[in-house]
């Protein structure tokens, strides 16, 4: 029985047996950084992504961008412009929405833990707070009335199911997200008690998901589950924010997402929940599924060495600069990424190799006994399904080697 692969990576045309992105060489672009790692993000990639899930999905669902995915401004500039609204996790990531332009309530702030200060600059802002406690509630309403604004609010529900199959899971059992939702008709119930304007709902059950069954089943309960607590809000339900969960294949075996499923179930879904809850627009929230694809990693073998019978590409990238290509970032059981020799894409000869970075630990590794392009110090290698989790969830200064640049092309 032969071991699995990764689905075919042909987002990145090939010429001359280099990837392309953006129609240029990587060769040429690795040269502007002077042999510097980096990341590379295609903008038009970026578009089509969209345009695919506008084609597929109803035209009446709202697509938001969860910028947590990749906050790079220029990224999160091009993405404002395709989507329906920008979801951010703290105040950093807000002023980078913000500088967008975008209409300060098409923006939605969540994530446990706000400081006092973030709630007075998203309420200052006019953004809508997707309130995570009652404890929250209780001091964006004292912020609202010391700025003499009206703070625009919605209620992060911790379901008690969960999203099957998702890599991680954000809803269901004890959570430091969002109000479990039996909770939840009290809190509406002081929510109309103070001067809030309520929005709506937001209920997020996981995310990575790449079973279309399990995402349809989890959206199912949550419009279920909003339809119940609806029936205890202040004011009609304005956005119904049921998040995203839509997963890219990573590993050997996996398998791309079929969003057929899931598009003709929220078809039926969108209508129903606009004539239920009195005109609400249903919201998906997506990041890794709109950015991951279009991104490489690329660094630059240095070394190349034999031990013990294995050969060892060592490159001047690494956990420090993409902490979950190396396994590092959730993963039970360490798995490869997509690799690639990326100016040997094809290679006449192959072999088997390992791929690790410079640090002085054995966690540093791109890639474990992957068959790949015989390489040379000079190459770059690349890793793909990079545009997501890459650059901004990794320890740069680990060792205190260079930071890698991004660049969007």
């Amino acid at each position: 029985m032969s071991s699995p692969v990764h689905v075919p990576m042909n987002q990145f045309p090939v010429e001359d047996d280099c990837l392309l992105v953006g129609g240029r060489p990587l060769t040429e672009i690795a040269a502007q950084f002077d042999g510097r790692p980096f990341y590379v993000y295609d903008s038009a990639l970026l578009t089509r992504r969209m345009d695919e899930l506008r084609a597929a999905m109803p035209g009446e669902l709202l697509i938001k961008y969860a910028i947590k995915a990749n906050p790079m401004p220029e990224v999160v500039r091009h993405l404002s412009a395709l989507a329906d609204g920008l979801d951010v996790a703290s105040a950093g990531e807000m002023r980078v929405a913000l500088d967008t332009g975008l209409e300060a309530q098409k923006i939605s702030f969540a994530g446990p833990g706000k400081m006092d200060w973030e709630l007075r600059e998203a309420i200052a802002a006019g953004v809508v707070i997707n309130l995570e406690s009652e404890n929250e509630m209780e001091r964006a309403a004292l912020v609202g009335v010391e700025l003499g604004a009206r703070p625009r609010v919605a209620v992060r529900v911790n379901p008690a199911f969960e999203l099957k199959s998702s890599g991680m899971k954000m809803g269901g059992g004890p959570k430091a997200f969002g109000v479990d939702e039996e909770r939840v008709p009290a809190m509406l119930r002081r929510l109309g008690e103070l001067d809030l304007d309520f929005h709506g709902f937001h209920i997020y059950s996981g995310s990575q998901n790449l079973s279309a069954e399990s995402i349809v089943a989890a959206q199912e309960k949550t419009i279920e589950l909003g339809y119940a607590l609806a029936q205890h809000a202040p004011t009609p339900v304005r956005v119904f924010n049921i998040g995203g969960g839509f997963g890219i294949p990573l590993f050997p075996g996996e398998q791309r997402l079929d969003l057929e499923p899931i598009a003709h179930n929220l078809a039926r879904r969108v209508e129903e929940v606009a004539q239920r809850l009195d005109g609400a627009r249903l919201a998906i929230e997506l990041g890794r599924y709109l950015v991951a694809e279009a991104g490489l990693y690329v660094c630059q073998v240095v070394d190349r060495k034999e031990s013990r019978g294995e050969i060892f590409l060592v490159t001047n990238g690494g956990l420090h600069h993409h902490l979950a290509a190396s396994g590092n970032f959730g993963q039970v059981l360490r798995k490869n990424y997509p690799v690639v020799v990326a100016n040997k894409v094809r290679g006449g000869e192959r072999e088997v190799a390992n791929v690790v970075g410079p640090l002085c630990t054995p966690l540093d590794i791109l890639a474990a006994q992957m068959e790949i392009a015989v390489a040379v110090p000079g190459d770059l290698v690349a890793v793909y399904q990079s545009g997501a989790y890459g650059y901004s969830t990794s320890p740069h200064d680990f060792l205190s080697h260079p930071h890698p640049g991004q660049v969007l092309v």
